[in-house]
């Protein structure tokens, strides 16, 4: 599978974004999808994700009431809409897939077999 995100950019305090990750190759509906932040000096941390089919989604206490993930299997890509922005969620942004197993909500890297390229997102004050 082949990721790439899209949608980064700059963006003031209080306002949305809304994240792409566009995949190809391997059938996209077999894979549960995640989203992943990293910010300078810091390690890469879990953001959302969800199930194959869509049916079930995870958040980051950070992000939860805040951002939405969502997917389109017919177009075989996964969004996150990111409102009320601050500015500690300023980080570069990764999608990956990955197949989550029974009981997996999908929050740990070593569930993801494919990454994307990331995109920056820059929350200004």
């Amino acid at each position: 599978v082949q990721l790439q995100a899209s949608g980064g950019g700059l963006v003031q305090a209080g306002g949305s974004l809304r994240l792409s990750c566009a995949a190809s190759g391997r059938t996209f509906t077999y894979y549960g999808m995640g989203w992943f932040r990293q910010a300078p000096g810091k390690e890469r941390e879990f953001v959302a994700s969800i199930t194959w089919s869509g049916g079930s989604a995870y958040y980051a206490d950070l992000v939860q009431g805040r951002f939405t993930i969502s997917r389109d299997n017919a177009n075989n890509t996964v969004y996150l809409q990111m409102n009320s922005l601050k500015p500690e969620d300023t980080a570069v942004y990764y999608c990956a897939a990955g197949t989550f197993y029974a009981g997996s909500s999908g929050k740990f890297e070593y569930e993801y077999a494919y990454w994307g390229q990331g995109t920056q997102v820059t929350v200004s004050s």
